[in-house]
């Protein structure tokens, strides 16, 4: 056959497993009905009618009682999907959401696509395809979380600004800092990293932000760092299986006692000093993309609550696998089979019966997508050198346009 041909043939197959997923998403529909998006619009318009935002309260038949947890800057980042009506601010997440999928995986995949010989669009396509039926993407979407503006935050930071030698360079990691905390864990990326204007950067930008937000809504904003944060109300049961971080796991064996913090404290700086020192690693080695994967990982891993649509970061690393040994190869795909039939799922909604339950296969899977995360830390491999965008360079050598 030749190479026309058989263009022809990857193509016609591409376009079947499009249609696959597409009756996937159609079969699967909405079933959240954009829940948390929704969460959003009611704290923030609780908060414009004149409370304090940390007052709002949301009961849940699963996880009690619900409330606004993000920093005040988050709210105000929020405020227009809260002023529009609902149709409006549906079709306003949702193009913001679509949009900073495509970019990002662009980003990610363009430079190893070039590398391989790879045909872009096709890779594109696969891609895409792939990532949009992976649990945490679907979940991400249909509950209306606003993590991918958030990933888009980071890794337009990393693998644009940084590599280009910008002197804004760690703003926008301390932006999405300020909407929501667990995106700090990057500034201690750049620290580790020897970025250190970079982190000075984040951290001054946080702190402007929620500056910011504290003269546009000080009550609240009081409210928040002095109590709301600490006493950790309203952000649901740590027990729920979609939590999938040490500490949900711990918090379902011991359930319904409270987890064992001095395991987890054990566990938390067991990930850190492993996870960083790989990441450090990485980056150093000029491996940016390897890099910002395992600290998103380490940052879901360590984190009190890890919702299964946190876990972006097995998109980057599934890239990075799949270019990678024989082994690897066979690892991306067991990663997105489980990941995108929704494993976890699958096998258990809500909160856990029996921690043991159907035994020791029943606790790996209930805590699969944790222990996914474990392996990655491993699994994923450091490039040196490697390019962290199409037409510029990694961020170990000058930032000069190839």
């Amino acid at each position: 056959m030749d190479a026309g041909r058989r263009r022809v043939v990857r193509w016609v197959l591409l376009g079947l497993f499009v249609a696959l997923v597409v009756y996937g998403h159609v079969w699967y529909r909405n079933r959240h009905d954009w829940f948390d998006l929704g969460i959003y619009r009611q704290a923030v318009n609780w908060w414009l009618d004149g409370h304090n935002l940390y007052d709002f309260v949301k009961p849940d038949d699963t996880q009690g009682a619900l409330g606004f947890t993000y920093p005040p800057f988050g709210a105000l980042v929020l405020v227009p999907f809260a002023v529009l009506g609902w149709l409006p601010a549906v079709v306003l997440y949702s193009v913001v959401t679509v949009a900073a999928v495509l970019v990002t995986t662009y980003w990610l995949l363009a430079p190893i696509a070039r590398e391989k010989g790879w045909d872009l669009p096709f890779a594109l396509v696969l891609a895409l395809a792939v990532i949009s039926a992976l649990e945490p993407i679907r979940e991400n979407y249909t509950f209306g979380q606003i993590n991918m503006v958030l990933v888009l935050l980071v890794l337009a930071d990393l693998l644009v600004l940084l590599p280009r030698g910008s002197r804004w360079a760690g703003a926008l990691i301390g932006l999405a800092a300020a909407i929501k905390l667990t995106p700090a864990i990057f500034v201690v990326y750049l620290l580790v990293s020897r970025r250190y204007r970079a982190a000075l950067t984040a951290a001054a930008t946080a702190a402007a932000a929620s500056l910011l937000a504290f003269a546009v809504m000080p009550r609240s904003s009081v409210r928040f760092w002095t109590d709301a944060l600490w006493q950790g109300e309203g952000i649901g049961n740590a027990a729920y299986t979609f939590n999938q971080s040490f500490y949900g796991m711990l918090a379902r064996l011991s359930a319904p006692g409270e987890p064992n913090r001095l395991v987890w404290a054990v566990l938390v700086l067991l990930a850190l000093g492993f996870g960083l020192w790989r990441a450090r690693r990485a980056a150093l080695a000029g491996d940016e993309v390897v890099g910002l994967t395992i600290t998103g990982l380490v940052g879901c891993l360590i984190s009190p609550i890890t919702w299964v649509h946190h876990i972006y970061w097995f998109i980057p690393a599934l890239i990075v696998l799949a270019a990678a040994s024989r082994w690897r190869v066979a690892l991306a795909v067991g990663v997105a089979l489980t990941v995108g039939l929704g494993l976890v799922s699958w096998y258990e909604q809500g909160l856990p019966v029996d921690p043991w339950g159907h035994g020791v296969w029943g606790f790996l899977i209930k805590n699969w997508y944790l222990l996914l995360m474990v392996a990655l830390l491993f699994a994923v491999p450091i490039r040196p050198g490697a390019r962290v965008q199409p037409g510029v360079t990694s961020a170990s050598e000058p930032a000069t346009v190839r």
